[in-house]
């Protein structure tokens, strides 16, 4: 991480903290801002799978709200005890459970499309994310949008230049040769760079979603 005095700040201890351990660990301490960046990484995750489960955008916000709070009621639950426990499949089955209850009140009220139509919505839901990971319940980029959103989050954390060596070389794919050319840097100082940004956004995710071996 930069120094703070670079950017003109100051560096309370809250900031410190926050760079030293992971968002999961954050929010589940209950630091301030830590659930807003959860929220800000995941909501709209959450409110894809509802609109694919064919709720319209009112219902599919108010089921959205209903499973961000359940995941703030028993996020101390969540555990990753093997390595095919992840954030995204936990997640999963607490938004699966509210769209289900959201179809089956509509099926009791009688609410268009209701009766047949939403017990067909019941039967289309599928049981476990980690079975259709290539499918349009779940596109193969869903983690990748979630990391991109978390850079965001830490781009500021970083001297301008720091982080154009990282973009260009983690997500756009240039050489560390091209980019220390463009930027003034040495090819070694452009790869400290991009490793100094992995290391800081692999440790806010720690927990929550895994890095990919490609380009991001």
């Amino acid at each position: 991480m930069e120094h703070a005095a670079s950017h003109g700040m100051t560096q309370d201890p809250d900031a410190f903290r926050s760079t030293s351990t992971s968002l999961l660990f954050r929010v589940k301490a209950q630091e301030p801002q830590a659930w807003n960046r959860l929220v800000h990484l995941y909501a709209p995750l959450v409110y894809g799978w509802c609109r694919r489960a064919q709720l319209q955008d009112a219902d599919a916000e108010d089921v959205s709200q209903e499973v961000l709070t359940a995941v703030a009621s028993h996020l101390a639950e969540f555990r990753r005890d093997r390595p095919e426990d992840t954030f995204r499949g936990w997640l999963w089955t607490i938004c699966r459970r509210k769209i289900i209850d959201h179809w089956r009140w509509r099926a009791r009220h009688d609410i268009a499309p209701g009766g047949s139509d939403a017990q067909q919505q019941l039967v289309q839901l599928p049981e476990d994310e980690s079975v259709s990971l290539s499918s349009d319940w779940f596109p193969a980029d869903e983690q990748l949008r979630v990391i991109r959103r978390a850079l965001e989050l830490l781009r500021e954390e970083f001297e301008e230049r720091t982080w154009q060596a990282f973009w260009r070389m983690a997500v756009l794919g240039q050489t560390a040769a091209e980019i220390a050319r463009d930027l003034g840097m040495t090819k070694h100082t452009v790869r400290q760079a991009k490793y100094r940004v992995m290391r800081r956004l692999k440790l806010e995710l720690e927990g929550l979603a895994d890095l990919p071996d490609t380009r991001l």
